[in-house]
């Protein structure tokens, strides 16, 4: 009697949603089908169940959105105020709106393939992403997410333990701006100043414990005590062998979700608890990509 009243409850439950969900893996990721985005950006029902749904599964997916760069710009504002990118710029019609463009001009690596997680040299890192895929390559080109509570919550209890409490700077000087004449790089610098934040940071609407460092992670900022270090070779490689294994972390196949595009697809991730890796696997094909980032909050 109590499976069929479970069973009833999940159909009702199914008819009663406004979209087809479809996760893709055990931990990351779903599809969604059936939905319009133009409308989503428009209804808050609608686009309360698309934020419920993207904190249990962290990255949607929907395909064949032929929708305006106007409301693409609007369903990303559902969520808060967009960012400004300094290295990448905006859309000029439409603030907040990036364009990651990879023709045959461009230079074939170009700051993406590495897990990261957008922008954590900002005090306060982008909440989430909303990115469409304006022209693709036939094959290739694809994104892979990774959720990295579930990469938490596997750690071996030791290491939870040694890495409690711990911080970490990231920047944009060593990683955007490596590639500038030094002038220009300070510059940078002096506008972006490292950003420090927790090893390991807590979802502020989920409560989940998030293991927090990627490829703009350049150093911890308190791990030179006396509980840590009794000579320099335990600081130094010590500290960078134990902050290196932690950013391999989002490279374990379990705990993510690859995603092959096609035109008019989107993205929608949070940028709180992912990473992110775009595959360069496909020059040189052109890959046009539009990328509108919301604002986020300060770590903790």
């Amino acid at each position: 009697m109590q499976d069929t009243i479970a069973q009833t409850a999940e159909q009702v439950a199914a008819v009663e949603s406004p979209f087809e969900v479809h996760p893709l893996t055990v931990h990351i990721g779903a599809e969604l089908r059936g939905v319009d985005l133009a409308e989503v950006s428009r209804s808050d029902e609608l686009f309360g169940e698309l934020r419920s749904l993207l904190l249990r599964y962290k990255v949607l997916f929907v395909r064949d959105q032929d929708i305006s760069r106007a409301e693409h710009v609007a369903l990303a504002e559902r969520f808060g105020p967009l960012e400004d990118h300094p290295v990448a710029g905006s859309d000029p019609d439409h603030p907040g709106l990036v364009r990651i463009y990879k023709d045959l001009d461009s230079p074939a690596e170009h700051y993406e393939n590495a897990y990261h997680c957008d922008a954590t040299w900002r005090e306060a890192p982008p909440l989430g992403c909303v990115l469409r895929m304006v022209e693709g390559p036939a094959v290739g080109g694809d994104t892979i997410w990774v959720n990295m509570a579930e990469a938490y919550r596997r750690l071996p209890e030791e290491v939870k333990a040694r890495i409690e409490g711990l911080r970490a700077r990231h920047s944009i000087e060593a990683s955007f701006g490596a590639n500038m004449p030094i002038e220009q790089r300070l510059a940078l610098h002096e506008r972006f100043p490292d950003a420090e934040h927790p090893v390991v940071r807590t979802h502020p609407e989920t409560g989940e414990k998030v293991l927090f460092v990627n490829a703009f992670t350049t150093h911890f900022t308190n791990f030179h005590t006396p509980a840590n270090v009794r000579f320099g070779f335990d600081y130094t490689p010590g500290g960078s062998e134990l902050l290196n294994y932690l950013i391999r972390q989002a490279a374990v196949p379990e705990y993510q979700v690859r995603w092959r595009w096609t035109r008019n697809s989107f993205a929608i991730w949070d940028n709180r608890s992912t990473q992110h890796y775009a595959v360069q696997d496909y020059w040189p094909a052109v890959r046009k990509m539009e990328r509108a980032g919301v604002i986020g909050d300060k770590t903790f």
